[in-house]
């Protein structure tokens, strides 16, 4: 375009000057002339307006001026000959003029979300000594040190390499003449992990700070890690090995119980002090805490295969070494200890690394082939050991069963005599109570004869004996219902009606042995006794 317009005035300003010194006025000459002048200067200004769209920023290189840049620079900062550190912002920039100027349009530079920016400078000062990537950029200048490549080159004191500082999500000014970008993902720490940082950046670690272990900002592997969160963090400067601070286990089992119970490791083969060669199934449970992961790291570089290599050959080192010392049944049988006895020493050997061992697990022990012999002859004799027990809990039992039999017995003989006892007791209170129920009724006989003896004498004294008789007779014809017709004649004489009273007599009698002959009259059971 630029080009095009001094192209243009050019091509005007020589038409002009032709026409007009085709005319012969000497005022039309002049006239032409200025015009000329005029639209050549015209063409000659516009060609050095540059515009820059927007989204686009312009990147100046001059071709053509006094002085070069000096020995080791790339990037112009002082009108040199070359890249210029400044760049264009959208809008229109005059004073470019074509072949003076190249000005290229670039996209700016984007940075999306989840993505941070990696960057490499072509000019700057030298790296400091032992350093593999630049100083990282003064806090609050990121933007500036980025964007603005004449002040990195100059008051920032940037120097040229691999940048440990980068950009965040974000659009940039960026001139590329300056900066190389590489895009790569943030850092991110997920739920149950951590990140151990191995970092090329920062100072080494002097005196009593030398070791495995650093502080942050410290070359070296630091001893705190990334809790889980996202970091803007330079990938290629400070590696980060996520570990995991999950419960895990990992499975030595056979092939096939291998592939059942998603492990990944054979089963351990051992050898007991009786010559006894035969597989175990083992599950060890383990978890590294966010504090010892650093220690994992440095110890054998992550938590995957570095840590199984070791953790295989410990673990079998463990098992084989501690069945050498027993006989293959106890081992069979001490499962327990050996299950204990393996745990704290595989504790004390993996917490060096940094990994903590929760638990030991015995699966199978042996097999047919290896142990099927020894476990028949096993089976037999505590097959013989339970039937001699169920004998003697037989005879035992046969024992309290005869005591049993004793004790009910007795209780039964003494329940009897108690029964007897009481008895016995139960027969003299009724005795004592009949005699005493005897005695009353005796005693309430007397007091009645006695009572009816007094009325029957004050009776006869009043009326006389005779009478007195005759109306005790009647009393008893009434409450006896006696016929009272003679059915027997009676004769003879006697003073006071005694012969009425004779034939009355002798018919009560003759009625009494006909109704109770066995019975007496009440009124004569005081005589009997």
């Amino acid at each position: 375009m630029s080009a095009l317009f001094m192209l243009v005035g050019a091509v005007l300003a020589a038409a002009l000057l032709f026409g007009g010194f085709q005319t012969p006025s000497r005022q039309v000459r002049i006239a032409s002339l200025v015009a000329a002048a005029i639209v050549l200067f015209a063409g000659f200004t516009l060609a050095s307006f540059r515009l820059v769209r927007e989204g686009q920023v312009g990147i100046v290189t001059k071709n053509i001026g006094w002085t070069s840049l000096p020995p080791g620079k790339i990037i112009a900062t002082n009108g040199e000959k070359g890249p210029q550190a400044a760049v264009l912002p959208p809008g229109w920039h005059p004073g470019y003029w074509p072949f003076i100027y190249d000005v290229d349009n670039v996209p700016l530079v984007e940075i999306p979300a989840g993505q941070i920016g990696l960057l490499e400078a072509a000019d700057g000062n030298a790296l400091p000594a032992d350093a593999t990537y630049a100083p990282e950029w003064p806090a609050g200048e990121e933007k500036r040190m980025a964007e603005d490549a004449e002040y990195f080159l100059t008051g920032g004191g940037g120097f040229r390499g691999p940048q440990s500082s980068v950009l965040k999500p974000a659009k940039y000014r960026i001139n590329p003449k300056l900066f190389k970008i590489k895009m790569v993902p943030i850092t991110t720490i997920a739920k149950a992990e951590v990140g151990v940082v191995k970092s090329n950046l920062g100072e080494r670690a002097t005196g009593d700070d030398v070791g495995m272990l650093v502080d942050r900002g410290q070359r070296g592997i630091w001893r705190t890690p990334l809790t889980p969160a996202q970091y803007y963090l330079n990938t290629e400067a400070q590696q980060v090995t996520n570990i995991s601070t999950q419960m895990r286990i990992v499975h030595f089992t056979t092939a096939a119980a291998s592939r059942n119970a998603g492990g990944d490791e054979r089963e351990i083969i051992v050898r007991t002090s009786d010559g006894f060669t035969f597989p175990v199934d083992v599950r060890i449970e383990y978890e590294i805490k966010p504090q010892d992961a650093p220690l994992l790291v440095a110890s054998v570089g992550d938590d995957k295969d570095g840590l199984r290599q070791v953790m295989d050959s410990r673990v079998r080192a463990i098992f084989r070494n501690n069945a050498e010392g027993v006989k293959a049944l106890d081992y069979v049988k001490q499962r327990s200890h050996q299950e204990s006895q393996s745990l704290k020493m595989l504790q004390d050997a993996m917490s060096r690394i940094g990994v903590t061992i929760t638990g030991v697990r015995i699966g199978d022990v042996g097999n047919e082939q290896t142990l099927g012999s020894l476990l028949k002859t096993q089976t037999d004799r505590e097959i013989a050991v339970q039937e001699q027990l169920t004998f003697q809990e037989q005879q035992r039992a046969a024992e309290q069963k005869k005591q049993l039999t004793k004790t009910e017995q007795e209780a039964e003989e003494e329940k009897r005599l108690a029964t007897a006892s009481y008895a016995v007791k139960i027969a003299e209170q009724d005795q004592q109570k009949r005699v005493i129920q005897a005695e009353a009724e005796a005693k309430a006989i007397e007091i009645q004869a006695l009572a009816q003896a007094n009325a029957y004498q004050q009776i006869a004294a009043q009326i006389g004996s005779s009478n007195a008789a005759l109306i005790e007779v009647l009393k008893i014809v009434g409450e006896r219902g006696i016929e009272i017709t003679p059915r027997v004649m009676v004769s003879g004489s006697g003073a006071n009606g005694g012969s009425q009273g004779t034939a009355l007599i002798g018919t009560m009698l003759d009625t009494m042995v006909d109704r109770t002959p066995t019975q007496a009259p009440p009124a004569l059971r005081p005589a009997s006794r």
